[in-house]
C-alpha cells in the first residue's frame, strides 16, 4: 500500500470506530452488556470499573487486526490493510481514553473546559448520564457530540413519555430551561 492509502485506511478506521462505539454503547452497553456498564453510571470511588472491560474488547479488536495484517504471523495469507485498521482502532482507543475517561470523567486529569467543542463534549456526555438505569438516554457517541440543547429536548420528551427516568440533578426544571446552558 502507498502512503496515501495507509493514512486513509487509518483515518477511516478511527472515524468508523466512533460509529462502532456509538452502536456498541447504545445496543450492547445499554442492552445485554449492562452488567459491565452499570457501574459506570453509578457513583463510586473505585479506580477501576467493570465498564473498563470494554476497553479490553477494543484492544482485542485492534490486536486481531494487527495479526491479520502481519506477514510474520499469517504468512502469505496476511491482509496488509489489517495492520492499518488495527492502528486506527488503537488510535481511537487512545482518543476515547483521553476524551471520555480523562476530560469528561476526569479520571486522569482535572480540567473543565469553559467553551468550545471540549465543553460541548462534556455537556453531551453529562446529559447521557442524566438518566437512571439503562433505558432511554441520549448522546451515545464519544467523540462526536450533538448540540446539548437538542439533547435536552430529547431527554425531556423521553421523560414525559416514560421511557427514561431522569436524575434529580437533571430534573424537570433543568430540562424545561432549554436556554443552551448546562
Amino acid at each position: 500500500m502507498d502512503s496515501f492509502a495507509i493514512i486513509t485506511t487509518i483515518l477511516c478506521a478511527v472515524i468508523g470506530m466512533e460509529f462502532v462505539a456509538w452502536a456498541s454503547h447504545k445496543y450492547i452497553m445499554h442492552g445485554f452488556g449492562w452488567g459491565w456498564h452499570r457501574d459506570h453510571h453509578e457513583p463510586h470511588d473505585k479506580a477501576l470499573e467493570k465498564n473498563d472491560l470494554f476497553g479490553i474488547v477494543g484492544a482485542v479488536m485492534s490486536i486481531s487486526m494487527f495479526i491479520v495484517g502481519s506477514p510474520m504471523i499469517m504468512g502469505d495469507s496476511h491482509w496488509e490493510p489489517g495492520t492499518w485498521i488495527g492502528l486506527g482502532i488503537l488510535f481511537y482507543g487512545i482518543i476515547y481514553t483521553l476524551i471520555h475517561d480523562g476530560l469528561v470523567h476526569q479520571r486522569y486529569f482535572k480540567y473543565v473546559p469553559k467553551s468550545g467543542y471540549a465543553k460541548r463534549l462534556v455537556q453531551a456526555h453529562k446529559l447521557h448520564h442524566a438518566t437512571i438505569g439503562k433505558e432511554g438516554g441520549v448522546s451515545f457517541g464519544f467523540v462526536f457530540a450533538r448540540d446539548p440543547v437538542k439533547l435536552k429536548a430529547e431527554l425531556k420528551e423521553q421523560r414525559e413519555a416514560g421511557t427514561a427516568v431522569v436524575r434529580d440533578a437533571a430534573g424537570p426544571s433543568d430540562l424545561d430551561s432549554l436556554s443552551g446552558e448546562t
